[in-house]
């Protein structure tokens, strides 16, 4: 990256359906050879007899902003090549079918950005406060976490591992 150019980080909660072109045009520069990119879509799951029509997302924002500030610095930290990072996630009714989260990252070579990107999305799901409720076609709805969240239930049981387990 040349010094004239500083790295850019983004990171917008829409109500708005989600543009992949406006996130693949943030995050491209003439020194990167390779942007990375990752769409994750509602889809139609069926549990208990009941079809999900679509998702509710609710986030808390303040918070969302300093963790995602936070998740650049680590990304950084693990891929100093990585240039820029841009994450849009959708608030609100999500029907199935429709992107809830779009990211995308560039870096000089392919193989820093493929594995940003795998990171980026794990850790958003880990660490960003955004929520999600499945809405089934029978209109009832259920709140769920993501398995990964420290938050999570699972998470909270004691564990009999030995304390250097990764946590």
């Amino acid at each position: 990256m040349s010094d004239s150019e500083h790295r850019r980080d983004a990171f917008q909660l829409s109500r708005d359906w989600l543009s992949v072109q406006e996130v693949v045009d943030a995050v491209g520069s003439a020194s990167c050879g390779a942007i990375s990119v990752f769409i994750g879509t509602t889809r139609e799951d069926e549990l208990d007899g009941r079809k999900v029509t679509g998702l509710e997302y609710e986030a808390y924002e303040p918070m969302a902003q300093s963790e995602f500030t936070k998740l650049c610095a680590d990304i950084r930290e693990r891929w100093p090549t990585v240039a820029h990072i841009c994450v849009h996630h959708r608030l609100g009714w999500v029907e199935v079918g429709q992107a809830s989260v779009v990211m995308a990252i560039s870096s000089p070579h392919r193989h820093d950005s493929q594995q940003a990107i795998q990171h980026c999305i794990n850790q958003l799901k880990a660490k960003i406060p955004v929520w999600k409720k499945e809405v089934y076609d029978t209109q009832d709805g259920s709140w769920k976490e993501n398995p990964e969240c420290s938050w999570a239930a699972h998470s909270k049981q004691p564990q009999e591992t030995s304390s250097t387990e990764n946590v």
